[in-house]
């Protein structure tokens, strides 16, 4: 109804995008329009089929609304959860001209994959085990002080992004963004995790923080998840559709110090369409898990660095390169990339 109205009302939107909770249609995720919320439940439960079929039809019908407004100029993209998936399987115009992609993009391919994931940069997250605030913010005032360190000898094509992360762990505080668990979520790349993760477990061991730090990370992020219609959406070598980075992911980390691992499927764009690896790491101010930490933290990001410079993504060449500079001990196999002067001369 929106999209239409505001096709109707000659309304510019420069920028859209769809939220709906689509990785969960039949159940609650997406509400056809022409039914009120309570018809549209006991539709769901009495007549599931038709419901279905309600579904579809609006899908259709949203689709050629924002179509309209892409005409007009309007920048539109999937969030990830699964819009244009579904869209695609109701029959709406949401297809490219080769029929195998579509027409917009995911976010991850022309915002986050470029500027954070190729770079190593994901949502990196602790959990202050104490309950206590005042660890909270000592968290957070560690974070900002190693940001603010590294930023001053950071490439010039990532300081943008260390600055956004400064402003926002500042803020973090203000806004109030604690509900339950004394817990935090920062973007970071390797080397920002590991010197915020070998920060807080000395300040552990020296008594300034109360109590243990869990790390952990979202699994929308640079190298635990497999899903071609997000995380790995910016991946155009033919591999998206493989599960391989996540187990690797997994896998690496549990011999590489993790506390426990996880493998799962969903995660935001529905089941069958994704797979995650996750982990948790328990920081106790230890010399051991300083070693953990390093080693665990370095692979858990470089692991995903590495397959999308494979993928001949420009930013993670870059970023892969600086980390075998920074630790010789890793060794990355670059693409050679074809001269594509010389290779249409060929043709």
């Amino acid at each position: 109804d929106v999209w239409e109205k505001f096709h109707q009302e000659n309304i510019k939107i420069d920028l859209g995008s769809d939220q709906t909770s689509l990785h969960n249609p039949w159940a609650g995720g997406y509400y056809p329009v022409g039914l009120t919320f309570e018809e549209a439940n006991r539709m769901m439960a009495d007549n599931p089929a038709q419901f279905k079929e309600e579904v579809h039809a609006s899908l259709r019908r949203q689709a050629d609304a924002i179509n309209k407004h892409a005409d007009r100029g309007t920048y539109f993209f999937d969030y990830g959860n699964a819009f244009l998936l579904e869209a695609s399987r109701a029959g709406a115009d949401v297809m490219s001209a080769d029929g195998l992609t579509f027409k917009y993009p995911s976010y991850v391919q022309d915002i986050m994959g470029p500027l954070f994931f190729d770079y190593g940069f994901g949502p990196f997250r602790w959990v202050c085990t104490s309950g206590k605030p005042e660890d909270l913010e000592m968290t957070d005032l560690i974070a900002c002080e190693v940001l603010e360190k590294l930023i001053n000898s950071s490439p010039e094509d990532v300081r943008s992004q260390m600055a956004d992360n400064i402003q926002w762990i500042k803020g973090a505080k203000q806004n109030k963004l604690v509900v339950g668990s004394q817990a935090r979520i920062l973007y970071a790349d390797a080397i920002g995790r590991i010197k915020i993760a070998e920060a807080f477990n000395k300040a552990i061991a020296d008594g300034k923080i109360s109590g243990p730090v869990v790390l952990g990370r979202d699994h929308h992020d640079v190298s635990g998840t497999d899903s071609p219609f997000r995380e790995t959406s910016n991946i155009y070598d033919g591999s998206s559709f493989t599960a391989d980075m996540a187990i690797q992911n997994v896998i690496g980390d549990s011999f590489r110090g993790a506390t426990w691992v996880s493998i799962h499927n969903g995660g935001g764009v529905g089941w069958g369409e994704v797979i995650n690896g996750g982990f948790g790491m328990l920081l106790d101010g230890s010399k051991e898990a300083d070693k953990r930490l390093k080693n665990m933290l370095f692979w858990d990001v470089n692991n995903g660095i590495s397959r999308r410079s494979w993928a001949r993504n420009e930013a993670a060449v870059k970023a892969i390169s600086r980390a075998m500079l920074e630790n010789p001990n890793l060794k990355v196999t670059l693409p050679h990339l074809v001269d594509e002067n010389l290779f249409g001369n060929l043709l």
